[in-house]
């Protein structure tokens, strides 16, 4: 039993040692090897981190939104509807929701305006994403002006600005009374511009929504876990998008390592026949050569890997975020929270390192049942 150890021992002792002895050849297969890896674990990283966050933040959301739609747009919708959806069994509750998207063309970005019932938020005040006070640079306290439907300009306070934490979505959000909305928008009383319908079972919100349906032809409910599939169809799209855009660079990297795997020099074939001659069997050469393989490949993967984590949750991808998050001027600045998908990165591993380790093995394989003297003098 000791002696089959200390055999693979000997071997992996070999194998490091012919590493060292090509050092710069495998450094730079090395450092294009992780380069490869940790731009494909970044975008696995970001987009999974991006899913969650999404799916975390739609706990909170309503279970289902009613639109009202007029030749295939959004429309406003009357509020009066919400008592007859109110009405339908299952339904605990239904709140009519105001809000739109007003245009800044001082610094070329949409805000969302939303109506809020807190009591704290004052007329004539405003509660404000980080972004957009980003944007405006102003404070709690300062004035803003915002150009009413008549082209009149409207002076706010900034009561509040609100938290980081909720950056993700509140980043270009604008909180105003209900009374404010109506005024900047010209928004008439009793319409909403959708309505927010929640159901005391979630099972039960497809018979809702065909009875909603049924009772008012032109509106549209939209499900939770429709807006959650959309978000994910996004990120899975905009992360697709960027391999397509990196795969030339991929196709290159393996083209480099194959180059790198199946190529022989002469000086190791003439390394493989002289551990022949000296008595090494074939598939010690084989053992050897896969080691070797592994080292490399495993010292790629695992390299590339951790500094896509370190991109991803330390520096929030700031080498492709634009890419992945979209255009816009009001971009929300938050840490994401680490979720890694094992599936993923265990298919990672079987594309980049399974591949190089044993393409290693096929020329391997042909030097090793050489005679040794044939080998030594090619």
């Amino acid at each position: 039993m000791r002696a089959p150890i200390q055999r693979y021992r000997n071997i992996l002792d070999f194998a490091l040692s012919s590493l060292l002895r090509r050092k710069g050849r495998n450094l730079a297969l090395i450092c294009v090897y992780t380069l490869v890896i940790f731009v494909i674990a970044s975008l696995i990283f970001f987009v999974q981190a991006l899913k969650r966050e999404a799916r975390e933040l739609l706990i909170q959301a309503p279970d289902m939104v009613v639109q009202r739609m007029v030749a295939g747009r959004h429309d406003p919708i009357p509020t009066i509807q919400a008592e007859a959806i109110r009405a339908i069994r299952g339904v605990e509750a239904v709140q009519p929701r105001l809000w739109g998207y007003y245009y800044d063309p001082v610094f070329g970005g949409n805000l969302t305006v939303m109506a809020a019932s807190d009591q704290e938020l004052a007329v004539d005040s405003v509660w404000v994403g980080r972004g957009v006070a980003r944007s405006m640079r102003v404070n709690e306290g300062d004035l803003i002006s915002l150009r009413g439907y008549g082209g009149q300009p409207i002076l706010f306070a900034v009561q509040k600005i609100l938290p980081e934490a909720s950056e993700l979505v509140s980043s270009d959000l604008v909180l105003m009374s209900e009374k404010d909305v109506r005024a900047l928008f010209n928004f008439p009383e009793g319409l909403a511009t959708d309505l927010a319908v929640t159901a005391g079972n979630p099972r039960e919100l497809a018979t809702i929504a065909a009875k909603i349906v049924e009772l008012f032809p032109d509106t549209r409910p939209i499900m939770k876990t429709e807006i959650l599939r959309t978000y994910e169809a996004i990120f899975d799209w905009r992360g697709g998008l960027m391999v397509v855009v990196l795969g030339s660079a991929i196709l290159a990297f393996i083209i480099f390592a194959w180059d790198k795997a199946t190529g022989l020099s002469a000086e190791e074939r003439k390394e493989i026949g002289i551990l022949k001659s000296i008595g090494w069997e074939s598939s010690d050469v084989l053992l050897l050569k896969f080691w070797e393989g592994a080292v490399v490949s495993l010292t790629a993967f695992l390299s590339g890997v951790l500094l896509a984590y370190v991109h991803v949750f330390f520096f929030s991808a700031s080498l492709f975020e634009h890419a992945l998050k979209g255009w816009s001027v009001l971009f929300p600045r938050y840490r994401l929270v680490p979720a890694l998908d094992a599936y993923q990165l265990t298919v990672l591993f079987f594309l980049t390192v399974l591949p190089y380790t044993a393409a290693t093995l096929v020329p391997i394989w042909r030097a090793a049942t050489v005679d040794p003297d044939a080998a030594m003098r090619s």
